[in-house]
């Protein structure tokens, strides 16, 4: 098989995710009840019919119920009348009972004169109708006044004795209504006791659920909505994985315009999602890799090229499958070229030694410096190639990027390459120390500041970066290395402080905190993409990833080898070729800029400061001092001036308040804190430098 004819097949390769449709001959009448649009939704599906026959079976006690309840409202209606309240309550009103008690006391005669004598020729109709017709008609009164009174005597919300009580999870699913979803609402805090919804579109049948869409009161934010899921959720008696809330973006939608899905059941349970790249031969890394599917059963596709991605969690919820899985689509395109290092040391990598153009397994020193020296190597060649791709002309190289012919043409040598680490903390906590550029740093911090450099200028050359860790905290990823990571999956953490981590700041503020999610939900995490993807309009959503177990791992990186050995791009480790090109290390030193240190040399109370804040540090100006000293568990007089000591003095600014005022607090400005790291540095000489934060 030659290269072009390999290119044209990848070119042309398209992933079938669809069950075949049955033949229409076959089974008629079903695929007549399926696809016709007189035959509402609700009756297209088992559950579907399961409700109707339930309901059809509540009918008549719900029938009896509002006769009873029609008499009642009636008989209220009546002695309302009768009593002549509404003229004794006027009269009540404008402080003139007593002069009008006369005239409500005659009134009040007369309408009983008037019952009395409606009472007596009713009687006298009744019996002379029996007497003359039979009693036929007098029972197809009492069948139309019987339709009357439950129509009065329907559940109305606002009458008393009447008031809709939430039903619970299957009666929501079943009728979705209007006015549940508002007292729903209401009990949340999400709007006003004064205030409704508006409805957008009517509830109707979406995969195994119910969906609505609402306006939102003026002034009230979707936003808020989703932050308050959970207090949502409650009120409408369902698990809060049941319910996903978005807000309508685009043509049609507005900042108060909501979406709501809720499950019949836990949308994440079930048997594992098998992976659809098993079933394809080629895939081109240019189009996004299938991840897995979100509550509403549709598939999430992660898109690699031009951006980066971090995966997060704490052990044995998935991480490694998670990654394999953006690693899969990758390897299965021939001309993509992999550097594969496993902090860990064990198996779960194993299988793609045989394609990896470089491989590092294992936590030693000497694994450590392996991982040092090829991204070095790496580092020199995006720089290499930026320089070639300055010279091709602009049909080939029309923007300065890495295109899809570029990548897959063997003479230019600049395929798509993927750099995947698992365990990450591994390496960048090695304290090693090592002269770089005339600068002591760590090994650790070294291969910070490389990866820093290849997710910040390795987009456009055509380098993806996939970072997985079980340890997401500050310590183990450097702000400047977490900042410009573009792609985020957060599988299960401790707490939301990790999350955020993974996330990105304040990400659990907004509704997204993924050490909510429960335990039994392997493999289940929230996805914050860079790229489109389905429901690329929301910020981030959950994620059911696809299930690959080593076995199907296995196949796919032996088809992966297959493809390359055909295409003849089989490289490096996987050709027998370990050897790491030199490289001066003083070029690469110039690109990445001055070698940096870690945090931990900083004097104490700054470098508990500037682990707590994180990134913040770069995207906030103030930082309250009662939130510091809260944070970090120090005496706040000693705390202040020892931040005085290292240059840093409070100030007061004003800070926004939970009832949408202001108040003025003392506090820190994080401008500050950078001086006093940056003046702390220029004072270590030649045994440290600044850490570029």
């Amino acid at each position: 098989m030659s290269g072009h004819e390999v290119v044209r097949a990848v070119l042309n390769a398209e992933l079938v995710d669809e069950t075949p449709a049955a033949h229409v001959n076959s089974g008629g009448f079903m695929n007549w009840w399926q696809r016709s649009r007189r035959v509402p939704d609700v009756f297209k599906s088992r559950q579907g019919l399961k409700d109707a026959a339930a309901w059809l079976v509540r009918v008549p006690f719900r029938f009896v119920g509002a006769v009873g309840r029609g008499l009642i409202v009636s008989a209220r209606a009546w002695r309302r009348w009768v009593r002549v309240i509404d003229y004794r309550e006027a009269a009540e009103h404008a402080e003139k009972l007593a002069d009008k008690f006369v005239e409500i006391r005659a009134l009040t005669l007369f309408r009983w004169k008037v019952t009395g004598l409606v009472a007596v020729l009713v009687s006298f109709l009744v019996a002379l109708v029996d007497l003359v017709y039979g009693g036929g008609p007098l029972w197809i009164t009492g069948a139309v006044g019987s339709v009357v009174l439950a129509i009065v005597g329907r559940r109305k919300d606002g009458s008393p004795g009447r008031k809709a009580v939430l039903a619970g999870p299957r009666t929501l699913t079943w009728t979705m209504d209007p006015q549940v979803l508002v007292d729903a609402f209401r009990d949340a805090k999400l709007i006003g006791k004064d205030e409704s919804l508006r409805l957008v579109e009517r509830a109707s049948r979406v995969g195994d659920g119910w969906s609505i869409t609402v306006d939102l009161p003026a002034t009230r934010k979707a936003d808020d909505v989703i932050k308050h899921r959970d207090a949502l959720a409650s009120a409408l008696a369902v698990d809060e994985v049941q319910l996903i809330v978005e807000r309508v973006r685009g043509r049609g939608g507005h900042a108060g315009r909501v979406f709501l899905w809720v499950a019949d059941e836990d949308p994440y349970a079930g048997p594992p999602l098998r992976t659809p790249l098993l079933d394809v031969e080629y895939w081109d890394a240019w189009q996004p890799v299938p991840f897995g599917r979100d509550a509403r059963n549709r598939r999430i596709d992660l898109p690699l090229v031009w951006t980066s991605l971090l995966v997060g969690a704490i052990p044995r919820q998935g991480k490694t499958f998670a990654t394999r899985l953006a690693a899969a689509g990758l390897i299965l395109d021939p001309y993509t070229r992999l550097y594969v290092f496993d902090g860990k040391g064990g198996k779960d990598w194993d299988a793609a030694e045989q394609i990896a153009h470089r491989f590092v397994c294992g936590d030693e020193l000497e694994h450590v410096e392996l991982v040092r020296d090829h991204l070095v190597e790496l580092a020199a060649e995006v720089q290499s190639r930026y320089a070639r791709m300055a010279t091709l002309d602009d049909e080939i190289c029309p923007e300065s990027k890495i295109t899809p012919g570029i990548s897959r043409d063997i003479n230019l040598r600049m395929p798509i390459t993927a750099v995947v680490i698992d365990e990450v903390q591994v390496f960048l906590e090695n304290p090693t120390r090592q002269d770089v550029g005339g600068k002591k740093t760590t090994v650790g911090t070294y291969i910070a500041d490389l990866l820093t450099y290849l997710v910040r200028k390795g987009p456009a050359a055509g380098i993806v970066v996939i970072l997985a860790t079980q340890r997401p905290d500050s310590n183990t990823i450097p702000s400047r290395l977490r900042a410009v990571l573009g792609s985020r999956f957060a599988l299960r953490v401790m707490d939301w402080r990790d999350s955020n981590i993974v996330l990105g700041e304040q990400m659990n503020t907004r509704g997204y905190d993924a050490s909510t999610l429960l335990p039994s939900h392997k493999g289940v995490g929230i996805l914050r993409p860079d790229g489109e993807t389905a429901g690329a309009d929301m910020l981030a959503t959950t994620v059911r990833t696809f299930y690959m177990p080593n076995t199907e791992w296995r196949t796919i990186c032996a088809r992966g080898r297959a493809l390359r050995e055909a295409a003849g791009t089989l490289t490096g480790h996987a050709a027998g070729d370990d050897a790491t090109r030199a490289i001066d290390p003083s070029a690469v030193v110039m690109a990445l800029g001055p070698a940096t240190d870690g945090d931990g040399d900083l004097p104490e109370p700054l470098a508990s400061v500037v682990e707590y804040l994180g990134d913040d540090l770069d995207s906030r100006e103030f930082v309250p001092t009662a939130e510091l000293v809260e944070a970090l568990d120090v005496e706040p007089t000693a705390f202040a001036r020892q931040m005085s000591e290292l240059g840093c003095k409070p100030v007061r600014q004003y800070v926004p308040t939970d009832d949408g005022g202001t108040r003025r607090v003392r506090g820190y400005m994080t401008a500050d804190v950078r001086t006093a790291i940056d003046d702390f540095g220029s004072t270590r000489g030649d045994d440290g430098v600044r850490d570029d934060l």
